[in-house]
Parts: structure tokens; sequence; C-alpha cells
């Protein structure tokens, strides 16, 4: 790719931290996706975006495909094609809108020398393989409380991953949320969480009683570790806040102390949230609100645990369905 060309790909990172305000994690994402396509340009000798066509766009699919890359990653990889591909086509119209107002002006022909030239967005109708539809997975009632039974009386680093623990299962937050709340997101009189979730969205959550109970107990011992600058509510054995790393291990140390015999991973106890409050009958928009999700259909796919369920209760239970031994 041209320098002029590769210039676009700095503006779009831009673009995605100051307005779109994505996460650190979602823009490493899509800096990977497009250098991948940045590559691909490469090989087939696409010195300019305006030489991609739908065409390109499907053999660089299929070439991730053939690489190994699952369907639900190469969906994603078109999916930061289509946003970079918006994005210079809403640059390319504020240009010429621009140079129509002040054609006499140096900056706009220095606009006009680096502009891009597309007309429309290559990857629009293109569609990766179909995935096979995963269902999450959870952690039932039992063990769920079975993880959560931390032994008493322990060091101070127990009372902190008690507390985490807790509060993931019984607010549902995502793993960046948790690590980012502070002090100040936590009101334990009117027992909420305040939560700056996926495109800086901010929702207010409850938070169970044994959630603030173990909170409690967290923040009598926070002043002991945390440095007396740091406002983060959760803090590692150096006094700063806790990496979302950090939380992943001892999440997965907790559940071989306690015998669980299966991976566990931060994002379980969202999953374990959402299914569990199906399960006893929960409203679905009202799930859709806690978890933060912004399009009904990704709470959805918890419905269909929750008739997992339900046909697990039908084949125990029914006269005609109960299995001879």
């Amino acid at each position: 790719m041209s320098p002029v060309a590769l210039e676009w790909f700095a503006r779009f990172r831009r673009y995605l931290a100051s307005e779109r305000r994505l996460s650190a994690h979602t823009d490493a994402s899509y800096a990977r996706d497009l250098a991948a396509l940045q590559k691909f340009c490469d090989r087939e000798g696409i010195a300019d975006w305006s030489a991609l066509d739908p065409a390109t766009v499907r053999r660089f699919a299929a070439h991730s495909h053939k690489s190994g890359l699952a369907p639900r990653s190469i969906q994603r990889r078109l999916s930061a094609v289509r946003s970079f591909f918006a994005f210079l086509l809403r640059e390319a119209a504020s240009e010429t809108a621009r140079t129509a107002m002040s054609r006499a002006s140096a900056s706009s022909g220095a606009a006009v020398r680096h502009s891009v030239r597309i007309s429309g967005n290559p990857a629009a109708e293109v569609r990766a393989p179909k995935a096979a539809r995963r269902l999450p997975q959870t952690l039932d009632a039992d063990q769920m409380a079975r993880l959560l039974q931390l032994p008493a009386g322990g060091d101070r680093l127990s009372a902190r991953d008690r507390a985490l623990m807790e509060l993931l299962y019984s607010s549902g937050l995502r793993l960046a949320e948790l690590v980012g709340l502070d002090i100040s997101s936590v009101d334990l009189k009117d027992a909420v969480v305040h939560v700056l979730g996926k495109g800086r969205k901010a929702r207010i959550v409850p938070v169970g009683r044994l959630a603030l109970r173990a909170l409690r107990a967290w923040l009598q011992e926070r002043p002991s570790l945390a440095r007396p600058d740091e406002r983060a509510l959760f803090v590692g054995r150096n006094g700063r806040r806790l990496g979302a790393r950090a939380v992943q291990l001892r999440v997965a140390l907790w559940a071989r102390r306690q015998g669980l015999g299966v991976h566990v991973h931060p994002h379980l106890f969202r999953h374990s949230f959402a299914s569990h409050l199906l399960e006893s009958g929960g409203e679905l928009r009202g799930v859709q609100e806690l978890l933060g999700h912004a399009d009904i259909s990704t709470t959805q796919i918890y419905t269909h645990l929750d008739f997992q369920h339900l046909a697990r209760i039908y084949d125990a239970t029914h006269p005609r369905a109960r299995r001879k031994a």
C-alpha cells in the first residue's frame, strides 16, 4: 500500500479513539484485522483503497478461511473492513463538501491531494462462512455456590477475590467493566454499581446482598493494600489497579481450589448470571438492560440455554418422557 493509503489507517484509529470511544481491546482487534488486510493488499499488488472491489474482499475472506481462521473471526475481520470503508466514505464526502466551499484556499488543495476517492463500500455485501452456533458455557447454581464459598478467615487477597467474584456474578459485569471500577463506582447504601460498558455507555446495575457483604469486608482490608492516591476499587499486591489478566488467574486458581473440575474464567460469571435470571423467570428485556446489550438478539442466546434447562427438567420428570433405568 502507498504511504498515503496507510495514513488513512492512522486516521481511522484516531477516529475510533476520539469519536467511537472504543475500548483498548476492541481497538487492538481492529488494528490486527486491518493489518491483515494491508498484508493481503501488498501481496495482491493493490496500492490504493479505491482499487479494492467486492471480489477482492471475497478473496481476502477466502484467504483468511484457508489460513485456518474461524468463521467468527472472519466475521469480525470483515466487520473491521466495513467500518474502515464507512469511515473512508464519510471522510471523502466531508472533503468534497469542504473543497466545494473553498476551492481557492491552500488548505483545501492539501485536503484534495490526500483525499481518498471511493464510491462505495466493497465489503458491504461480503459475508463470512456461516459459523456454528455456540451456546455460552455456564455454571449451574450449585457449582456457583461452591465456587463462591471461600474459606472463612482468609487474607486480604482472599477478601478481595471473594468481593470481585461475588460482584461478577451478582451484577453480570464484563471483565473490563470490573477492573475499570473505582471506589466511587459502588453505592453501598443504594446497593448499585455504576458501570462504564462498551462504547463508554454508562449503566446502573443492582448489587446483591451477599456481594454487598463481601464488598464491605474488602473495603475494610483495602486501605492496607492500596496506595493513597489509587482510586481503583480492586487493587493488586503493588497497590495499583488490578489488571484483567490477574483477575483471570485468580478466578482459575479458586476454581481449582474449590474442586470444580472445569475451567472457569471471568466471563463465565456473566453467562451464568444471565442464564440463572432467565431460568428463574426473568424478563428478557430486563436482562438485556442489566447486561448492557445494545441489541436484544445478543441476549436471546441465553433463552436457548433456558430451553435446555427446561428440556432436562421435562425429560427427568414428565411421566411420558422419563427414561427407564
